[in-house]
């Protein structure tokens, strides 16, 4: 009860900029979706990538920097950036880069698509022995 009312007084109240308000018909939680306008939102392309590797089984880490269109190699896998970008009024923060990790070895492609700084287990490499995380973009 006390849930449905919460539900409808955030419904009735007008917001103060665009956003999506959604309430879960499961359990009435209420869910406000803030609307980010992408048309100020502008990113820039960095020359490359700086990521964190990590081999869980040895416990070893490893600093790896690569270029755009560049592999690198770490155990048993190889990393390859395709593009890396970052918000351009925070060249140091939230930095996204396109990356594709293969095993060689067994010729099978292990993780293609975006990697997120700032949520590195949003979109991850899923390996039973390797981490790898995007640490940010690099520029010139």
């Amino acid at each position: 009860m006390i849930r449905a009312a919460l539900a409808a007084l955030i419904l009735a109240t007008p917001a103060l900029a665009q956003e999506a308000t959604i309430v879960s018909p499961i359990d009435g939680t209420v869910t406000v979706i803030p609307d980010v306008m992408a048309d100020q939102v502008r990113a820039k392309t960095g020359d490359g990538v700086r990521l964190k590797g990590l081999d869980k089984v040895s416990g070893d880490a490893q600093d790896i920097e690569l270029a755009l269109g560049e592999t690198g190699r770490m155990g048993r896998i190889e990393v390859t950036l395709g593009e890396c970008r970052y918000p351009e009024d925070n060249p140091a923060g939230e930095g996204y880069a396109w990356l594709t990790i293969t095993d060689p070895s067994r010729q099978t492609t292990l993780f293609e698509g975006w990697m997120s700084a700032s949520s590195p287990g949003l979109n991850a490499l899923d390996h039973p022995r390797y981490d790898v995380w995007v640490i940010r973009c690099t520029t010139a």
